[in-house]
């Protein structure tokens, strides 16, 4: 046996090996950080061990594929001899048209020679890089989609229609100016990086002033807390339905992109359609908001909403709506309110929100165990994530439309686009917290635990089975964010007999911002009135026939059929009494934040 004072020696010795060990796993954490941090700068924020890996199964497939590589070369050979036929034809002035099917190449200035033998000689190219990228039997389903993604960039980056060289809208309009369009183009060039190192809004957006032409629906800020402000609106009826709505919307966007425009305000057509109606402003994080993380957004966000909103308006239930990931904090707080049998909430409404992360759609680009590192080591340095960070992944994912025809328009046509309120709105982007965006990758997306039943909300593993209230479920057709397929699958997590699913066409954003009319868009919609209804995605859309107009309409009537038949006289703005003293005017501070 040791003695005391042997055994104190002992204990001493080995809480110092600890003590080392637990040293030399930080200092490597430390450096492996810095390591990623600076390999972040050079490439954009993007792994590359994730293209690389993709890379080389994709070559390994095709070495592996002798029937591809001849495939390959058989229609190599084929466009090689189709575009000297083509070149012929083209300088006697016989050819056709080069590419009836894309718009990029739809004027007619492209028929003339040899600006046609470069688009023909183009999609030629493109279409066989197209096959060649297609993956071989056994190549993983992930580097498949890289590859596609890289294949892409490289596309765009190649088409003659994006350089000034070979693109003969670009130089006639060139020599019709003596050049004065490249001078306004290197001009605003010079204008964006400023703006870029100044870290000022984009060109144009300043004229939709916050609270002037957007966020401009009155009303009071009568919470404001470390996380949120939380905003009354003024009413606009007489009578209003005696049930609120409160608005939780994504806190990487400001709050109003529900509240546009008077013409595309989803707030400002609830309130004058007679509702109450209550939205979640985020603060804007800075790096001493790190540690903040997703119990801290559900229980000081969405659950300090509640008590407020539910003080304002005593004895009566709250229609909750929740958009993008604030639909999927709504998610984990209804699913903890029902655990606890809190009884607070009349219905449930999801925007483009998903709670079943196994189909993230393009958005699973960018989300692997090696780019959360990546992102994790520049969130730990700064504290917080920028929002450029994120828009340029999304950048990328429709490069052409959102990086290209900008670019070109703006530094070589040296005309600015003029950007509308959602386009404002857009580039006025909001920061995320170390903590919680790690947390919300890691738990959500890469191991799908609110789906799984996995999922913890101060410890207590949440079901969301126990949701059983009334919902209404919408998806977007063209959504790259969160796939209508993705959103579908709230059906079969949750057991609801009043259940509503409705796809609207359009995308994340412009699909949920459409204006209470509008003739360019269609809708399908579908209620189910069991728990055990629930065809497959496909399914359902080839037997639900599409609507004209627009989603808002329907949704107001849902929510009117859910609410008391009784109309009553409008709340007061905040309840000094109760502690929500009114504190400012909308649309408050935190949706100003830089």
């Amino acid at each position: 046996m040791l003695s005391g004072e042997e055994l104190n020696v002992s204990q001493g010795a080995t809480a110092e090996s600890k003590s080392g060990t637990e040293d030399v796993t930080e200092a490597q954490k430390a450096l492996q950080r810095e390591f990623r941090l600076r390999l972040a700068a050079l490439t954009g924020g993007l792994a590359p061990e994730d293209y690389s890996r993709a890379w080389f199964d994709w070559l390994l497939g095709l070495t592996k594929s002798p029937d591809k590589q001849l495939a390959l070369a058989q229609r190599g050979l084929e466009m090689a001899i189709d575009n000297w036929q083509y070149a012929l034809h083209a300088s006697t002035g016989a050819a056709s048209p080069p590419v009836p099917e894309d718009r990029r190449f739809a004027s007619d200035a492209w028929n003339a020679w040899p600006f046609n033998i470069y688009a023909h000689s183009y999609a030629n190219w493109q279409n066989w890089w197209n096959q060649a990228l297609n993956p071989a039997a056994g190549t993983p389903a992930k580097s498949a989609q890289l590859m596609q993604f890289i294949g892409q960039q490289l596309a765009n980056a190649a088409s003659p229609a994006n350089h000034l060289g070979s693109n003969p809208e670009l130089l006639e309009q060139t020599r019709a100016e003596a050049g004065q369009n490249l001078v306004r183009g290197f001009a605003n060039f010079v204008d964006d990086l400023q703006r870029t190192l100044e870290k000022k809004p984009a060109a144009g957006t300043e004229r939709f002033e916050v609270g002037r032409d957007v966020a401009a629906t009155p009303g009071k800020v009568v919470l404001r807390n470390d996380l949120i402000e939380l905003i009354q609106y003024t009413p606009a009826t007489d009578r209003v339905q005696a049930e609120p709505v409160l608005i939780t919307p994504a806190w990487i966007m400001k709050y109003y992109v529900l509240d546009l425009s008077p013409r595309n305000s989803l707030v400002r057509y609830l309130v004058e359609q007679g509702h109450t109606v209550f939205v979640i402003s985020w603060k804007n994080p800075l790096a001493a908001d790190r540690a903040l993380g997703m119990d801290d957004y559900v229980r000081q966000g969405f659950l300090a909403a509640l008590d407020a909103v539910t003080a304002i308006v005593p004895q009566q239930k709250v229609h909750a709506l929740g958009y993008c990931i604030g639909g999927t904090i709504l998610y984990i707080a209804a699913s903890a309110l029902a655990a606890a049998g809190d009884k607070r909430l009349a219905t449930l409404t999801f925007l483009a929100a998903q709670a079943d992360f196994s189909e993230p759609g393009e958005l699973s680009l960018f989300i692997s165990p090696s780019q959360i590192e990546m992102l994790e080591a520049v969130m730990h340095k700064a504290g917080f994530l920028e929002s450029s960070n994120m828009g340029g992944a999304f950048a990328l994912l429709r490069s052409q439309d959102l990086l290209w025809t900008p670019g070109i328009n703006s530094y070589v046509r040296g005309k600015r686009d003029e950007p509308n309120d959602l386009m404002a709105w857009n580039a006025d982007g909001t920061r995320m917290p170390w903590r919680m965006h790690t947390e919300y990758l890691t738990r959500l997306y890469l191991r799908n635990e609110l789906a799984r039943g996995e999922f913890t909300f101060e410890g207590k593993a949440l079901d969301l089975s126990k949701l059983s209230l009334p919902m209404f479920v919408l998806g977007t057709e063209t959504d790259h964010v969160a796939p209508w397929q993705s959103v579908y699958k709230a059906r079969a997590l949750t057991s609801s007999k009043d259940y509503t699913f409705l796809l609207t066409s359009g995308g994340h954003n412009a699909g949920i911002v459409t204006g209470a009319t509008h003739p360019r868009r269609r809708y399908r919609v579908s209620t189910w009135r069991d728990r055990t209804t629930n065809p497959e995605p496909t399914d359902w859309l080839r037997d639900t026939m599409p609507e004209q107009g627009a989603w808002w309409p329907v949704w107001d009537r849902w929510l009117t059929d859910h609410s008391s038949a009784k109309l009553v006289k409008p709340p007061k703005l905040g309840a000094a009494a109760a502690g929500y003293a009114v504190v400012g005017d909308a649309p408050g501070e935190f949706v100003r934040q830089r």
